[in-house]
């Protein structure tokens, strides 16, 4: 593994979770990180996938930027940033958090990432400013199909409801993204099952299956992780439990971090 900074000889002492369940107590709300947006982020994610899978002053690519969390990681980390949000609102709100910034060499902007064209544009200014032709290390948290309408763009992922359709666009934009990886460098999704007319759909599983089929990578990992203190087993948690064992479905505590290498 040497796309990253760490002491093998200091395994002992590393706090880099290599176990495929993580449980994390609860969301880091420290310097820049705030909870003003649905769907945030858990900072402790990125922090570990960014240590693992990239060296100092690398870049890093984000292409839901959402409320900064990925680009606070990487500011925190001395890791360069690119970002992309279709939500002009919430971009506003991470432009204005990133003022006294300047640890970092960083690129955010509006973008709808689905189109080549406008990826293509975006990104494309965004190496140049930093005088580089790939990035090191894609991660990518895309809005949750069919639950919170972020904007009413018609390509925003959040306004999708049907999974054929929402895992077509994601190919789009995982397409786009890659081209802009290095070669045998790694790419991050973090996505979670929903539940539709009454059953499962295990989006995190045809989203694998999607990007195996289309695309030479390999699959290097699949994380569940957990938040033990998220609002579902607190408050309202109970209202939940009364529902799910009045029915016959179990209640989602969970997401998958699923890890790829790229290989072409």
């Amino acid at each position: 593994m040497k796309y990253n900074d760490l002491d093998i000889k200091k395994w002992k002492e590393s706090d880099i979770n290599v176990d495929s369940l993580w449980i994390i107590e609860q969301r880091e709300k420290s310097g820049k990180h705030s909870n003003v947006y649905h769907g945030n982020f858990i900072p402790q994610i990125p922090n570990q996938l960014i240590r693992r899978y990239t060296r100092n002053e690398e870049i890093v690519l984000d292409p839901f930027l959402g409320s900064g969390t990925t680009l606070y990681e990487a500011e925190n980390l001395n890791r360069n940033f690119i970002g992309f949000d279709i939500n002009e609102d919430i971009f506003n709100f991470v432009k204005n958090n990133m003022k006294n910034s300047s640890e970092i060499q960083y690129s955010i902007k509006i973008a709808d990432v689905t189109s080549q064209e406008e990826f293509d544009n975006a990104i494309t200014t965004s190496l140049e400013s930093m005088k580089a032709e790939k990035v090191h290390y894609v991660l990518m948290h895309p809005p949750y199909l069919d639950i919170i309408k972020f904007t009413s763009h018609k390509n925003d992922l959040s306004q999708i409801s049907d999974t054929d359709l929402f895992i077509n666009k994601m190919l789009d934009v995982i397409k786009n993204c890659l081209s802009y990886l290095e070669k045998e460098r790694y790419f991050s999704i973090v996505i979670g099952d929903v539940y539709k007319k009454g059953e499962v759909i295990p989006l995190s599983s045809l989203i694998i299956n999607a990007v195996k089929q289309k695309f030479q990578v390999k699959l290097k990992g699949i994380v569940v992780k957990n938040i033990a203190g998220n609002r579902a087993k607190q408050g309202k948690g109970g209202i939940w439990r009364y529902r799910a064992l009045n029915s016959d479905y179990y209640i989602f505590k969970h997401e998958y971090i699923l890890t790829f290498k790229k290989m072409f």
